[in-house]
């Protein structure tokens, strides 16, 4: 399974401009890609909602070599209900936490050179006041699960993870397809997760050939999908394949075709100036304020 990557974490906004402001100007990540779409997801990348949509993969570097997170706009939704899914995303740079403390960002201490902040929306991220590392500063992503022996047993026998390290005082287990690689850590939350309508979804890739395996072998033992093997069009761009599945507390988890992806995934120079023109173009927050009226809460 060192052939499967851990690519990004899908992070539902309802505020651009202030998103974009902590991604760039706080945690000091480059805007990769930006691309906007009339219509839903066929994989309900932007959640359960049909409109028009934008997504913005944001990273220290390039998605070949680094976990990145996936901000999916919905135009006309304005703020969504976070659950006890998403527990964080802890990443090493003490360049952020300067960042944060010049800019005034909120940062709460919590361990030793360790700080908690929110993006906005509430999303949790632990920033490690050390230098960051010459490879890609973004260490975990942690996960709610309501039995840590079930999921671990899904995320390792079923996906193939490898576990790393347990610590059965915090209940958590951290696990990953490789060392060099983003980790995922799972926390028992000691009852039922909760993922609310901010829920957000973790993807994989992997060889394109493994991919109807993987389906076969989540019939064959009664496991979720949530979208069977599937193509997605991206206009101008590499056509991917993807299998969406759900863990057993429902977490969705999605698996893409690595060869097409890495085509996909190059980073585009104009991101940047794409996302500025795009929330520049976004006249939905005044429109709903001329009309006094609020934008949708999910």
């Amino acid at each position: 399974m060192a052939l499967r990557r851990a690519l990004h974490f899908v992070f539902k906004v309802g505020d651009r401009a202030k998103t974009a402001t902590f991604y760039r100007d706080v945690l000091g990540m480059k805007i990769l890609r930006h691309e906007e779409f009339e219509e839903g997801c066929k994989a309900t990348c932007n959640g359960p909602y049909d409109g028009k949509w934008s997504k913005t993969m944001v990273g220290f570097g390039p998605e070949d070599d680094h976990f990145v997170a996936e901000l999916t706009y919905n135009y006309g939704v304005g703020e969504y209900q976070l659950g006890n899914d998403f527990l964080g995303l802890t990443l090493q740079s003490s360049e952020a936490v300067s960042n944060a403390k010049r800019l005034g960002w909120p940062l709460t201490e919590v361990g030793e050179a360790l700080y908690l902040t929110q993006a906005p929306g509430g999303y949790p991220f632990y920033l490690l006041d050390k230098e960051q590392p010459p490879g890609d500063p973004v260490q975990k992503v942690c996960l709610g699960v309501s039995d840590l022996q079930k999921s671990t047993r899904y995320w390792t026998a079923l996906l193939g993870m490898k576990v790393m390290e347990k610590n059965e005082e915090k209940k958590t287990v951290l696990m990953g397809f490789a060392d060099t690689q983003c980790k995922l850590e799972l926390h028992d939350v000691g009852g039922t997760v909760d993922h609310g309508t901010a829920f957000g979804r973790i993807a994989f890739s992997c060889p394109r050939e493994q991919l109807p395996d993987l389906e076969a072998l989540m019939k064959k033992e009664n496991q979720k999908i949530l979208t069977p093997l599937v193509s997605l069009d991206t206009p101008g761009k590499a056509t991917v394949e993807v299998v969406i599945l759900a863990d057993p507390d429902g977490h969705e988890i999605c698996f893409v075709g690595d060869e097409a992806f890495r085509q996909l995934s190059m980073v585009d120079p104009k991101g940047n100036d794409l996302l500025d023109k795009a929330m520049a173009a976004d006249k939905s927050d005044e429109w709903f304020a001329k009309h006094n009226r609020q934008k949708a809460a999910a």
